[in-house]
């Protein structure tokens, strides 16, 4: 899933990134309010985490802007105002959840998995993709091809989801870096090309055409078609 953190603790957003990336999510970060809603608009994502108390504008008013705007996407609310009437006062606000702080990483991510599995609202981000007979649906987590499930690992859920996000399309391995690793620089790595040969072996190896296209110099393409 793609989830966007908005949190002004620094420290506290690094340790939410960094357990959501482990666990093969992609996480972005933005350090208050107006710019939390400024991505929030402006991005594709499965859920939200956001801090109650933001400085610029704080997190209750963000959700309520988000929902004026139409965006429905499943947020859960961190705060260190753990009361009844707090948790009552965000969930009113436009909240699907509300998490007190301290917290359990643990317990954080079931709920955001829990919200991620949450049917979205009519006219939101398709949830299924397919192309000919491989298809990816993002809320069960479920990969099959021909009626055949196919078990993914996370980091490998997270690339077949991308390319078909992006089906048809030369999809570059700069994009890949930054939109499944979090890599904004080429660490010079083989991390995609492991990972790539893996998923190849997993939607491809037993069927009778190639869906999983090398664009060589250029990138890579999931397509109905040999190129």
């Amino acid at each position: 899933m793609r989830i966007l953190i908005i949190e002004d603790d620094k420290q506290a957003a690094a340790y939410l990134a960094k357990g959501l990336r482990e666990v093969g999510h992609v996480a972005d970060h933005a350090a208050d309010g107006e710019e939390g809603l400024e991505r929030a608009l402006d991005g594709d994502y499965d859920v939200m985490i956001v801090d109650r108390m933001l400085p610029r504008r704080d997190g209750l008013s963000v959700i309520e802007a988000l929902r004026k705007a139409g965006d429905h996407t499943p947020v859960l609310i961190l705060s260190a105002l753990g009361q009844v009437d707090d948790r009552v006062t965000g969930l009113r606000a436009g909240g699907d959840d509300y998490l007190p702080k301290p917290f359990a990483f643990t317990e954080l991510l079931a709920r955001i998995e829990a919200l991620g599995r949450r049917p979205k609202a009519s006219g939101e981000t398709e949830t299924v993709y397919r192309v000919a007979d491989l298809e990816l649906d993002r809320l069960t987590h479920r990969c099959s091809r021909a009626g055949k499930d196919i078990p993914l690992q996370p980091r490998e859920f997270r690339l077949l989801e991308y390319l078909m996000q992006h089906a048809g399309q030369v999809v570059t391995r700069t994009m890949l870096l930054e939109n499944v690793w979090e890599y904004h620089f080429d660490p010079q790595t083989n991390v995609i090309d492991v990972h790539i040969s893996r998923l190849r072996a997993k939607i491809d190896k037993d069927f009778d055409r190639p869906l999983l296209h090398t664009i060589r110099g250029a990138g890579y393409s999931i397509r109905d078609a040999a190129v």
